[in-house]
């Protein structure tokens, strides 16, 4: 194994994947190994573990494994040179889609987490006014 290449342990602690996913994703086609060992074990470039990273940030904001995987291939046929000048158009459109289905997602996780937010604030509150009065009793109670 070269110092360009990482094995899949490595590879999990960079990235806080699990073993199992980043086979999954491979298995799946979303981030297959660059390379094999003569052992047959998987080896991993650093554009790997950014891939990889990539999908991690998606999962967060609900997209399909589908929808990754168009994202995944937009993005690899961009970095292609011989993609035409139309061909990078729709390209370009297609990454613009997905940057606006993220923002909408981000809103709307925002939206959710002010929610819960305000519950827990609500749950504290009631925590303190419930609590507070039995222990001023207990103090009460000691003194005398």
């Amino acid at each position: 194994m070269d110092a360009e290449h990482m094995q899949i342990g490595r590879v999990a602690e960079r990235t806080g994947l699990s073993l199992r996913t980043i086979r999954y994703y491979g298995e799946v086609g979303l981030a297959e190994p660059s390379a094999r060992s003569r052992g047959g074990f998987r080896l991993y470039t650093e554009a790997d573990v950014d891939r990889l990273l990539l999908i991690k940030r998606m999962k967060p904001l609900d997209f399909s494994l589908e929808e990754t995987r168009d994202l995944l291939e937009a993005l690899d046929r961009l970095e292609d040179p011989t993609a035409s000048d139309e061909q990078r158009d729709r390209l370009v459109e297609r990454l613009d889609m997905f940057e606006q289905a993220a923002e909408a997602r981000c809103r709307a996780l925002r939206e959710r987490l002010a929610m819960a937010e305000e519950f827990a604030d609500r749950l504290r509150a009631q925590h303190t006014k419930h609590t507070a009065p039995q222990s001023q009793q207990v103090r009460n109670t000691k003194q005398r």
